[in-house]
């Protein structure tokens, strides 16, 4: 199996696409997907931790975690 990665450029040179192999494109878009799901991962969890401090300098209590396992909806 080849390796190579093909451009594409416009009439000045400027590459403008490129061509790779699939199974290689599949890896790509796999570890990209990866890569987005842990990022969002990491702004919940940001977020969570602002609202924290956030609560707790304005004195606000939250919810413990027992009671928003125990919530009914």
């Amino acid at each position: 199996m080849r390796n190579t990665i093909q451009y594409i450029v416009d009439n000045q040179g400027v590459k403008t696409s490129v061509i790779v192999q699939f199974d290689k494109w599949e890896k790509i878009n796999s570890d990209y997907k990866k890569l987005q799901n842990k990022f969002e991962l990491f702004l919940a969890v940001q977020d969570g931790l602002i609202e924290l401090k956030t609560a707790k300098r304005e004195g606000e209590k939250l919810q413990t975690l027992s009671d928003f396992l125990n919530e009914r909806n």
